[in-house]
């Protein structure tokens, strides 16, 4: 088969959404979707139409068309099969079936429709599958962004140092005016330039403070009557000299970053994950009902290999916004895991969750509280404890060896296949250097925070393509214990328990509410100890 285009079109005959799949004229092919409407009569049992050049493959979806177009030798049935397809994707992306609800989502089913037919063929995909497919995230993508953002760090840095080299010139070109610590003018009006913003005149009356010499040293800046009351400009006083150098030095770099964006380029701004930083705030709930899992891992090992604690710790949250929704049932798989053990909630029907993995109220009269404040209700809860070195999803090795005055450090990193990472942040506590570690090979990227005297060696991303990674650098020589605890941190949408939410079940019919679900293992305490 060769699927010329496939479109989305009202029965008034407006294309909605439209995508070709091989080499041919737009104004052919939007002259096919023009005569479609004609040839579609009313009362037909039939769901294709065949013209002299090409065949249409079509599927009513409420007061829309869901439209292929192919040519006249290709097979009907796979026709057929590729449509019913294309009918189960177009309701997962738009939960409206209407002009409105498909124009909001028309790049969505655009790039599902590209999952499910490459240059007009079909591919051999499932909904799941295609699903998964729009949601996964590039890889490169993300390197592009890290490159592009270290060229604007080294840029910035650039132009700093050129801003400190003006501002230094402009010192040295002062302090030559003046002539060294007294100006010639200052002389003249009888004052002296402290260079601090403060003046102090010379006086030579005989009344005043230090009389007995018969040249005194006065502060009272009005002592003499026929000193102007203008300061000159060369001991005018300048408390925010510093001040306006920091002033000057922002705006500069404003005008260059406003330059940069003028030329296209892409500011982001430069926000490193640090230890112990913040719980990233999660977006309020746009979805009629919300459920979230969420696991927190508490693991402490050791340098040479052993499992000192593993504690993991699970819960399930349901987060309602209406109140009519309120009267439903969630129904669960898990992953079969024989480690964990789950609990429900006192008002949860237990009986009804161990024998069908159905979480609801043991009163089915009753609804689930609504409008919950951060995560919602907790349903279930679970935990796991295991002393089996398999389960760790990252493990850290830290290999320091000395030679003569220096210490070579080396650290590797293995993930298993079962995890994904995103945001790992390693750190590596150092003794009081006087200059930063010398970082000779590094998979990511690193940061010296010599404040609490860390190093921290961050990955974006650990999928397929970096499973395993290192890096090698040189201090002055310490004993190894001094390296330890290392810390690490990160997050994953890849849980130990692998819940997911099957359905939601309405108690007093009708159709079941929107959902969605939102997965995230993250750790709460991770070191490894000497």
């Amino acid at each position: 088969m060769v699927v010329l285009a496939a479109s989305i079109i009202s029965k008034s005959g407006k294309v909605l959404v439209s995508r070709q799949f091989v080499d041919m004229s737009r104004i052919r092919i939007e002259g096919y979707l023009a005569a479609f409407p004609k040839l579609v009569g009313t009362g037909k049992q039939h769901t294709y139409v065949e013209t002299e050049n090409v065949r249409y493959v079509y599927q009513p979806i409420e007061s829309l068309y869901l439209l292929l177009v192919t040519n006249k030798q290709s097979n009907i049935l796979e026709d057929l099969e590729t449509l019913r397809l294309l009918s189960k994707l177009v309701p997962e992306y738009s939960y409206s079936l209407d002009e409105e609800g498909i124009g909001k989502t028309a790049f969505e089913i655009l790039f599902a429709f590209d999952e499910v037919i490459s240059l007009g063929h079909k591919e051999n995909v499932t909904v799941a599958q295609v699903k998964q497919y729009c949601e996964m995230e590039s890889h490169e993508e993300r390197l592009h962004k890290l490159v592009l953002q270290s060229k604007i760090n080294e840029t910035k840095d650039v132009m700093k140092r050129k801003a400190s080299e003006i501002d230094k010139n402009k010192i040295e070109k002062n302090r030559g005016e003046k002539g060294g610590f007294m100006s010639m003018q200052s002389m003249s009006s009888g004052r002296i330039d402290g260079g601090f913003g403060s003046d102090t005149s010379i006086s030579r009356n005989t009344g005043g403070f230090g009389s007995d010499s018969g040249l005194g040293i006065s502060t009272d800046m009005e002592s003499l009557p026929t000193k102007p009351k203008g300061r000159s400009p060369l001991s005018a006083p300048a408390p925010n000299k510093g001040l306006g150098m920091q002033l000057g030095k922002t705006q500069r770099a404003n005008q260059f970053l406003e330059s940069l964006k003028a030329e296209g380029e892409v500011i982001v701004e430069d926000v490193r994950p640090s230890i112990g930083q913040s719980k990233t705030a999660t977006p309020p709930p746009s979805d009629p009902v919300t459920l979230s899992v969420e696991e927190k891992l508490n693991i402490t090992f050791k340098q040479d290999g052993g499992i000192v604690n593993f504690d993991l710790q699970g819960t399930l949250s349901l987060q309602i916004l209406n109140q009519e929704d309120g009267h439903i049932q969630v129904q669960i798989e898990t992953g079969g895991n024989p480690g964990i053990l789950f609990k429900t909630h006192p008002n949860v029907n237990k009986e009804l969750f161990s024998g069908e993995n159905i979480l609801g109220l043991k009163d089915p009269h009753r609804p689930f509280p609504t409008g919950q404040s951060g995560d919602g209700a907790s349903l279930l809860k679970w935990r796991m404890q295991s002393a089996n070195e398999s389960y760790v999803p990252l493990s850290i090795n830290c290999w320091p060896s000395v030679s003569g005055n220096e210490t070579y450090v080396n650290l590797e990193y293995e993930v298993p296949t079962m995890f994904n990472l995103q945001n790992v942040l390693i750190s590596i506590p150092l003794p009081a250097l006087r200059d930063p570690p010398k970082v000779q090979q590094i998979d990511g990227e690193w940061r010296y925070d010599s404040r609490k005297s860390i190093l921290e060696w961050s990955i974006v991303l650990i999928d397929n393509s970096n499973r395993s990674g290192s890096m090698e650098f040189v201090i002055p020589a310490v004993d190894s214990s001094e390296l330890f605890p290392i810390s690490a941190s990160f997050t994953s949408s890849s849980t130990f328990s692998d819940l997911k939410v099957v359905n939601i079940l309405p108690l007093r019919g009708g159709n079941p509410p929107k959902f969605s679900q939102r997965t995230q293992l993250s750790t709460e305490n991770y070191q490894v100890v000497w």
